[in-house]
C-alpha cells in the first residue's frame, strides 16, 4: 500500500533522497547530485506538507515508453498519475528544470508513489523514468522543453482553472538559471494580469546553473525586488527549513500569484561536494574518488 503523507517526516524524507541520488551517483561514476543537495527538502516539503494531492492505492512501477502522444498514438500516456487523482480541488506539479528528474523520481520512491526499485531503472533504455524527464516520465504531464517553458504551460493552464471554477493549485519547480530568461518575466506578467493566485512558483536558488555559477554567468540581483515589482506575492525563505516552506505555501490566497524564493546550499549535507565547485551541475567521478562518496553515504 502508498505511504500517506500525513505519517512521513519531511526532513527524513529529504535525507533519503540525498542519498538515493548518491548511491546512483556513485554507482554509475557521475550524475545530478548538487541538484539532490539543494532541493531536498523543497521537494520532500511539496509531497508531504504542501501539495494537496491524493494517495495512491499502490506505488507504481515506471512504464515503458510507448510513442509519443498523438491523435492516432492510442498506448500513449503522462506521469501525472504518481500525483494521485486529477480533480478541480486538486494541486498539479509542475517540474521546469528537467535536470532535477532524478530529485522528484527519487522522491516518488521515498514517498510512496513509486515502487523503489523502479528508481533503478532511471535512464535505462526504453523506459519513460528519463534523465531529462518528458511529459510520459514519472510524476510529470507536460514536456518542460526549453528552460522557462514550464511556467507559461502552468501559468495557462492555471488560468483555464480558474475559468472554470477550479480552487486547486498550479505548482511549478523552477532553477535559479531560469529567471535569466525573458519568457519567465512574461510569464509572472500574464499571471499577475490575470490574478493567478492558484499557482505557486517555488525557485531554488542554489547559485548554481550549467555553466558554473549564477553570478559568473549572468547575475540576477534583487530577485525579491523584481518579482514584488512585478506583482506577485514573494517570499524569501531558507530552502531547507521544510516548515517554513509549508507555512508560506499554505496561505490563503489574495489575488496575486505566489513566488519563494528559496535560498539553499548546492553541497548541503554533502561537505565533499564542495571539491567538485563551482561546476557542480552534472560530476564525474574518478576510482581515487569513489571512497569518499561512499564514506559521505554511510555519514548521511
Amino acid at each position: 500500500m502508498s505511504i500517506s503523507k500525513k505519517n512521513l517526516d519531511p526532513y527524513q524524507v529529504a535525507n533519503k533522497i540525498r542519498k538515493r541520488v548518491l548511491n546512483y551517483v556513485i554507482n554509475n561514476k557521475g550524475g545530478n547530485l548538487s541538484q539532490s543537495c539543494s532541493s531536498a527538502e523543497i521537494m520532500a516539503a511539496l509531497y508531504t506538507r504542501i501539495m494537496n494531492i491524493t494517495d495512491l492505492e499502490e506505488p507504481l512501477m515506471p512504464k515503458k515508453f510507448a510513442g509519443a502522444p498523438s491523435a492516432t498514438n492510442k498506448d500513449s500516456f503522462t506521469g501525472d498519475d504518481y500525483n494521485g487523482i486529477k480533480g478541480p480541488e486538486y494541486d498539479r506539479f509542475y517540474l521546469s528544470p528537467s535536470q532535477y528528474s532524478i530529485v522528484l523520481y527519487a522522491t516518488l520512491a521515498e514517498v510512496g508513489r513509486m515502487v523503489p526499485v523502479g528508481f533503478d531503472l532511471y535512464g535505462k533504455d526504453g523506459y519513460v523514468i528519463e534523465h531529462i524527464g518528458e511529459s510520459h516520465s514519472p510524476g510529470m504531464d507536460i514536456n518542460g522543453g526549453s528552460l522557462g517553458q514550464a511556467i507559461s504551460q502552468a501559468a495557462g493552464v492555471a488560468l483555464g482553472r480558474k475559468l472554470k471554477g477550479e480552487t486547486g493549485r498550479n505548482v511549478v519547480f523552477l532553477g535559479d538559471g531560469e529567471l535569466q530568461l525573458g519568457q519567465t518575466w512574461e510569464a509572472v506578467q500574464a499571471m499577475v494580469f490575470y490574478k493567478l493566485d492558484n499557482m505557486i512558483v517555488i525557485v531554488d536558488q542554489n547559485g548554481q546553473q550549467c555553466d558554473g555559477k549564477v553570478s559568473d554567468v549572468m547575475d540576477t540581483p534583487p530577485m525579491e525586488g523584481r518579482f514584488e515589482a512585478f506583482g506577485a506575492r514573494t517570499y524569501v525563505v531558507d530552502g531547507h527549513n521544510c516548515d517554513a516552506l509549508a507555512a508560506i505555501a499554505n496561505q490563503k490566497p489574495d489575488g496575486r500569484p505566489m513566488v519563494i524564493l528559496a535560498r539553499t546550499n548546492p553541497c548541503q549535507g554533502m561537505e565533499v561536494l564542495e571539491e567538485k565547485a563551482p561546476t557542480l551541475h552534472f560530476i564525474r567521478l574518478q576510482d581515487d574518488e569513489i571512497p569518499k562518496y561512499k564514506e559521505c553515504y554511510a555519514q548521511l
